[in-house]
């Protein structure tokens, strides 16, 4: 069976549980949520983070579909304003050479709690399904918790996923001495890869720093000039991907290259 898309707006749609409440979601999403503590300290504290996913196979298109949540509570604003520092991830060989990757402090903690979960649940769905592809889909939080998924299963099972995320944060970071090859790392993870970025949305530039990365962004918008004004209006500029219009110009894979941004 070939691989079919669905409408880049209609994963937007299923993955934010249909936030706007257009009513145009497919099915509803059931989330596993796994509560963790990062250190010592939470744990004595009680205080606990929470990461939810979700993984299913959809018949009609041959697809293993893994999708993540958005941040949803004040647990998840500390781990994307609160733990901005960088994490040692892990050590891989790229290219012949070794390259060391370093992660945003928060969502790696995130992702690491529920990797092996994911793994055994993506192979368990691989083994009956040998020939479908893998789509990972994340809003907000969720895109850099898709990222590192993407990264992951690439790594460990040789998967080249097809990759949406929607307002994406950048998990990534790279250091001037690594830049290069980071970004070419990066870019051959997928099959194709989707981060849309409205320009305004100024989560899209998270972590404010020097050296993040996503994998490709996208940049899209109503209106392609950035203003201060807009950037402080996220309410706005980080919730509209489900307008059909913002894609018009993607439908093309081969006649869209101009429009991604190596940021």
């Amino acid at each position: 069976m070939d691989y079919r898309r669905l409408p880049f707006e209609e994963y937007f749609i299923n993955t934010s549980e249909d936030y706007n409440h257009t009513g145009k979601a497919t099915y509803p999403i059931k989330y596993t949520a796994v509560t963790y503590s990062t250190t010592w300290l939470e744990r004595k504290l009680g205080i606990h983070h929470e990461v939810n996913y979700e993984i299913h196979y959809e018949e009609d298109r041959n697809v293993i579909q893994l999708n993540f949540q958005r941040t949803v509570g004040f647990s998840d604003w500390v781990a994307n304003v609160g733990e901005f520092s960088v994490k040692y991830y892990d050590a891989i060989e790229f290219e012949g050479e070794p390259l060391q990757l370093r992660v945003h402090r928060g969502w790696g903690d995130m992702y690491l709690t529920i990797k092996r979960e994911i793994r055994k649940q993506w192979q368990l769905l691989h083994e009956q399904y040998p020939d479908a592809e893998t789509e990972i889909l994340g809003w907000s939080l969720g895109s850099g918790q898709a990222i590192l998924c993407c990264q992951d299963l690439n790594y460990n099972f040789g998967v080249r996923s097809h990759l949406f995320t929607y307002g994406s944060v950048r998990p990534f970071k790279s250091i001037r001495s690594n830049a290069v090859r980071m970004r070419k790392y990066l870019d051959s993870l997928c099959k194709e890869c989707w981060n849309f970025a409205d320009i305004n949305d100024i989560v899209t530039y998270m972590p404010p720093f020097r050296g993040f990365q996503m994998i490709r962004r996208v940049n899209l918008g109503t209106d392609l000039r950035r203003t201060v004004l807009r950037l402080l209006n996220p309410y706005r500029f980080h919730t509209g991907y489900d307008q059909a219009a913002l894609y018009t110009l993607f439908s093309d894979p081969d006649g869209c290259m101009d429009k991604v941004s190596k940021s």
